[in-house]
């Protein structure tokens, strides 16, 4: 098979494609021929040699794919050979085949196009893990998706209006904003031109949100508690703007707040598989009534991986890129 790796830490010129040996799946796990590999920031940083993949996963990046069932291995029998699936991955989704966990299949609805299918695995259980389980975002509240036109941010603000939530977000030109508004935000905020914060607040009538979706970390944790409603949740899925900063903790007693942070790629097999039958049985009815769609950029070919890498880095992307053999 071919495979996209990393030759050694460090820029987009790194990724390589190489010939490896075709993978066998074991018991309970199939094997997929890839019509597409979704790109996250978490390969960036696994291609910098700063986000190792956890123990067992391959060594190339790609932690969701889209595809066809090719082989089963025993004990997978809740699926056959040639049935169309997404699939969340610990890693290794940038190769034309991959092993996944039957457990943490998706199916792929009749009327959407597989390739674009790559981009919902990882997004879809980051916006819902984070939204529902950590913030436990109620129809009627608040929440404020910080970086509305990313991949986790455009479907968030779906998932979001499709809960019966009230949707602000960020994002950055009048471009961007009109399209974070087309998917259902009700309060779009340039951030290049207006404060966060003061925007937040005005709209709420000083109230605040319930919750923040954070992808920007240290550089926007004063903002986003000051953003935050009494009782209000923060949860911190990124360091974008960095790792550390001072926390005032008068603010977050008196918000009687909660700061929360969570990542997704290190979770237990037991932990992916719930995620997953929770999305198959509550969020994936809503691709086939309209309610959530994925939002793909690009696709780029997997002989131009160094492209995508670079493309998602220019901070220009609207939703996914896709990788595709």
């Amino acid at each position: 098979m071919r495979a996209v790796v990393i030759s050694s830490p460090g820029g987009p010129d790194v990724l390589v494609e190489r010939t490896l040996p075709d993978p066998t799946p074991g018991r309970g796990e199939v094997l997929i021929d890839v019509a597409a590999a979704g790109v996250n920031r978490a390969d960036l940083l696994q291609r910098q040699g700063k986000y190792p993949p956890p123990p067992g996963a391959p060594t190339w990046p790609g932690l969701e794919v889209s595809g066809t069932i090719a082989a089963m291995g025993p004990g997978a029998v809740s699926w056959s050979v040639g049935t169309r699936v997404c699939a969340l991955l610990g890693g290794g989704g940038y190769a034309d085949l991959v092993v996944a966990p039957a457990a943490q299949l998706l199916p792929v609805p009749p009327g959407l196009d597989l390739g674009a299918a790559a981009a919902l695995p990882e997004a879809v259980c980051t916006a819902w893990s984070n939204l529902v389980d950590a913030g436990r975002l109620r129809a009627g509240e608040w929440v404020l998706v910080q970086g509305g036109s990313g991949g986790v941010g455009s479907v968030a603000i779906q998932l979001a209006v499709a809960l019966g939530a009230r949707v602000a977000t960020t994002a950055g030109g009048p471009e961007r904003t009109a399209r974070c508004a087309a998917l259902g935000a009700e309060l779009v905020i340039d951030h290049r031109t207006q404060d966060v914060t003061r925007t937040v607040l005005e709209a709420t009538g000083g109230r605040g949100v319930d919750v923040v979706l954070d992808v920007l970390g240290a550089g926007a944790l004063a903002a986003n508690l000051e953003s935050l409603a009494i009782g209000g949740r923060l949860v911190v899925i990124g360091l974008q703007q960095g790792r550390r900063a001072e926390l005032d903790l008068g603010l977050l007693l008196t918000r009687r707040a909660s700061v929360i942070g969570t990542t997704l790629r290190a979770r237990s097999t037991a932990e992916k598989t719930a995620l997953v039958a929770a999305l198959c049985a509550h969020a994936w009815p809503m691709l086939d009534d309209g309610r959530l769609r994925p939002i793909v950029h690009a696709r780029i070919p997997f002989d131009r991986a160094r492209e995508a890498h670079e493309l998602l880095e220019s901070g220009e992307v609207f939703g996914k890129v896709l990788l595709v053999p």
